[in-house]
C-alpha cells in the first residue's frame, strides 16, 4: 500500500512541478520572508523544497482528497499559508489541523475540508455557506467591510468557542490584510445553521446564506468546532476572478517551518 501511495504521490508531484512551478506563489513583502532562508545553501534549499512538494503530494493522496474535489493547487496554497503562519507564530505549531473552504465550488457541493496534516487524514468534509451579498449558488464577490454581508477570503486563525444564538460557535481572527482582518468585529464566526442542509438545497436549488459567516450543518458543527478551535489555520479560497494574493503565500517562510516540523537534517550556514 505504501508503494502505491508513494507512486501516486510521485506522479502528482511530477505533474505539479511541471504545470505549476514555484512561481505560482505570489510575491510577498520581504519582511514576511523567513530570514534563515537566505542562509541556506542552494543544495539545502533544493532538498527542503523537494521534501515539501513530496509532502504536499503524499499527504494529498494519503488523505484521499482526489475524490472529494479539493484541487491539489488549492491544497498546496493552503499548506504554504499553514506553515508560514506557524513560522511567524501567528498560528499554533502544536496543532497540525488545517481547514480549507473552497468558495470556487457551488454551494450545493461539500466545500469544507478539515485535514490532519501530520497524519494525512481527512477529519471532516461537509457543506459550508457563504454570505448573502456574496452570491446565490456561487460565491462571486467578497469583502472585508463592516455591514457588507459578504464572505471574506484568505487565512484565518481560530480562536475561542462560545455559546451564542446558533449554539456552540467559534471565533475567527482574520490575518490577511485587506481581505479579512475585520472578521472579529464583524462577528464572522463558525456556527451551525438550519439553512445549511441537503433539504434546503432540494427546496431552493442552492444552500442558504449567512451574513458572512462560514455556517455549517447544525448536527456537524460541535464536532468540527472542537476539532479546529484554539489556534488552527483556516483558509478560504475564492474563484480565479477574485484576484486574491497574500503575504502568507510565501514559500521561503513555509519551507523553514516545514523543515523544523519534520526535523529535516538541514545545516544552516
Amino acid at each position: 500500500m505504501t508503494n502505491v501511495l508513494t507512486g501516486a504521490a510521485a506522479v502528482l508531484l511530477s505533474f505539479f512541478l511541471v504545470v505549476s512551478p514555484l512561481a505560482a506563489a505570489p510575491t510577498s513583502p520581504s519582511r514576511d520572508k523567513a530570514p534563515v532562508a537566505a542562509a541556506w545553501s542552494p543544495q539545502e534549499k533544493a532538498l527542503v523544497t523537494a521534501a515539501f512538494e513530496q509532502h504536499v503530494a503524499l499527504s494529498y493522496v494519503q488523505a484521499n482528497l482526489t475524490p472529494t474535489g479539493l484541487p491539489l493547487n488549492v491544497y498546496r496554497r493552503a499548506l504554504i499559508g499553514f506553515y508560514s503562519l506557524q513560522q511567524r507564530g501567528t498560528a499554533s505549531s502544536r496543532s497540525q489541523i488545517l481547514s480549507i473552504v473552497d468558495f470556487s465550488r457551488s454551494s450545493t457541493q461539500k466545500r469544507l475540508w478539515v485535514i490532519d496534516v501530520a497524519k494525512g487524514r481527512l477529519l471532516h468534509h461537509t457543506l459550508v455557506a457563504h454570505g448573502k451579498s456574496t452570491g446565490e449558488e456561487y460565491a462571486r464577490t467578497f469583502s472585508n467591510r463592516e455591514g457588507s454581508e459578504m464572505s471574506s477570503l484568505g487565512f484565518y486563525v481560530t480562536g475561542t468557542t462560545y455559546q451564542g444564538k446558533h449554539g456552540l460557535s467559534l471565533k475567527l481572527h482574520g490575518v490577511d490584510a485587506g481581505y479579512n482582518t475585520n472578521a472579529l468585529s464583524r462577528a464572522v464566526v463558525v456556527h451551525g445553521a438550519e439553512y445549511v442542509s441537503q433539504e434546503f438545497i432540494r427546496q431552493h436549488g442552492r444552500l442558504g446564506r449567512s451574513q458572512g459567516c462560514p455556517a455549517l450543518p447544525v448536527d456537524q458543527t460541535p464536532a468540527i468546532v472542537r476539532s479546529i478551535k484554539g489556534g488552527t489555520v483556516l483558509f478560504a479560497n475564492g474563484p480565479t476572478s477574485s484576484s486574491y494574493q497574500s503575504a502568507w503565500l510565501n514559500l521561503d517562510s513555509a519551507l523553514y517551518a516545514f523543515a523544523r516540523t519534520k526535523g529535516l537534517p538541514i545545516h544552516l550556514s
